[in-house]
């Protein structure tokens, strides 16, 4: 098939830019490493609303805490590319998960700041948990994360801009600017959510591993500024969540299942 034929030859020729390796593809976007003046950066080009959305906040960010936005249109994003060495997920793995929880809640702190400019339209946090309330009835420790779901959601602290899907492999490291977000969400609810999906990653060797769960919700509390326990019911309601997306997609929920009862047992104590 010849280059011409790919998604990215509008923007190639539109933003003057060389491929610089191979594309990657997901469920919802094409991303292509490239180069412009010899910078590196990633041009990823996305049909998906949500991606759209998440570009705009992006724009807004501003390059504080999240991957600076060089160029873009409704359905492409030229982005400054991260190229350091470090991996947040390999981190974890080889025993430096509390360092890599402090970098995750650091990157937090800096796009959960209070901003001059209003942020573009946000979803609000309770429409992201249907599918949670739609699978409740099926009991056991679903049942218990929507009911604590419903319960946080009820009774709101510290809201605002939310990234929406904070994780290891969503926070990369940019060299000199240190470690950046990508792929954000444009959620709009109580901060402590942001946090949830840290303990279903960056594996399941990682996330299970005992007492793993218990020391991170110290570590994270304490890093973020939250309350323990509040967050613990976050984690139960956002794995409960997780839990739930897989079974709609027909995939495994068990890691996010396993991770809510850990949650709801460490509650329990």
């Amino acid at each position: 098939m010849s280059h011409a034929a790919t998604p990215f030859e509008i923007y190639l020729r539109r933003w003057s830019l060389v491929p610089d390796g191979a594309p990657v593809v997901t469920h919802t976007s094409e991303l292509l490493p490239v180069r412009r003046d010899g910078e590196p950066l990633m041009l990823k080009v996305s049909q998906a609303e949500e991606e759209r959305f998440g570009g705009l906040l992006m724009l807004w960010w501003n390059g504080d805490g999240a991957v600076r936005v060089v160029a873009h249109d409704e359905d492409a994003l030229l982005m400054e590319r991260a190229v350091g060495s470090r991996s947040l997920a390999d981190m974890a793995r080889r025993g430096e998960d509390d360092e890599a929880s402090a970098i995750l809640c650091a990157v937090a702190a800096r796009l959960h700041a209070p901003r001059s400019e209003p942020p573009p339209a946000l979803q609000p946090l309770d429409a992201r948990f249907r599918a949670l309330f739609a699978g409740a009835g099926q009991g056991g420790v679903l049942a218990e994360a929507a009911a604590t779901a419903r319960a946080l959601l009820d009774s709101p602290r510290d809201i605002g801009v939310l990234h929406g899907d904070l994780h290891h492999d969503n926070v990369l490291d940019a060299g000199r600017r240190g470690f950046l977000a990508i792929d954000p969400k444009r959620l709009l609810g109580e901060r402590g959510f942001d946090f949830a999906n840290l303990f279903c990653n960056p594996d399941a060797a990682v996330a299970l591993a005992p007492g793993r769960l218990a020391r991170q919700a110290g570590i994270v509390a304490a890093a973020a500024g939250l309350d323990r326990r509040r967050l613990l019911q976050w984690i139960l309601a956002y794995a409960g969540l997780s839990a739930a997306w897989h079974v709609e997609d027909g995939t495994d929920p068990d890691l996010a299942l396993r991770v809510a009862a850990l949650a709801l047992a460490e509650l329990d104590r």
